[in-house]
């Protein structure tokens, strides 16, 4: 359940604010080239979603998910195999520049935000990822300004859906779990996780995959402003 009032609206990244899906899909087909077969596209999404999975899970460090990932597909594409410095080369320079240069804010991400912090709503972002690139993915959006603080799971030193994640965070900003409200597009990681910690959640569905027994579920950002309003209003 979500309670009337949040003192405290706490946002994830991707999926979220920034649009990574899109941008993953722009590089992969700006790396590949002719090479860009819907079954070669389908695979870079598995592989992804397989590591950064095991990633979370403490399986893998950071590198090591993006090698594995790398690993997966290339023999979808006919390559052979490859170092692991020949693999960080590959990622560095292919795909991440065009990664990079797709970064881009959903629609709606700046006036929600920009309409909460009028309303006097106060606002941070918990995500997981690398330091250095999750605030670079702010910046290049126009967002980092506006979120208010930005924690991170390599900052942290743990990452969603770890209970240590959200309460690290509520702890730093000397916010009530209970008065904080986690809003993220990962139904197990974020919400399960946020409501594990004690904290309110609602699951982003922007494309309409929510499962049916979620009862808090929102289609766009432009929908918080209904959901919070501030202690003492």
């Amino acid at each position: 359940m979500i309670e009337p009032r949040a003192d405290l609206v706490l946002l994830d990244l991707d999926g979220v604010l920034m649009d990574h899906r899109a941008a993953a899909r722009a590089a992969v087909v700006a790396w590949l080239g002719p090479r860009a077969t819907s079954e070669a596209v389908a695979a870079w999404f598995a592989a992804q979603d397989r590591r950064l999975a095991q990633w979370r899970a403490g399986a893998l460090t950071w590198a090591e998910q993006r090698r594995a990932r790398l690993r997966d597909v290339l023999p979808v594409l006919g390559g052979g195999e490859r170092t692991d410095e020949e693999l960080d080369l590959l990622f560095e320079t292919e795909y991440l520049p065009a990664y990079e240069r797709a970064w881009a804010a959903f629609p709606d991400a700046r006036p929600a935000v920009d309409e909460l912090r009028r309303s006097g709503v106060a606002l941070a972002v918990l995500t997981n990822g690398s330091e250095q690139q999750q605030r670079a993915k702010l910046r290049a959006t126009g967002l980092l300004d506006r979120v208010g603080p930005v924690f991170t799971a390599e900052a942290l030193g743990v990452r969603k859906p770890d209970p240590r994640a959200f309460l690290t965070v509520c702890e730093r900003l000397s916010v009530d779990p209970r008065r904080t409200l986690y809003v993220g597009d990962e139904h197990e990681v974020d919400v399960l996780g946020a409501r594990g910690a004690g904290l309110q959640a609602v699951l982003l569905d922007r494309d309409g995959t929510a499962p049916q027994q979620e009862a808090a579920v929102i289609r766009g950002l432009a929908e918080l402003r209904a959901l919070v309003v501030p202690s003492g209003r």
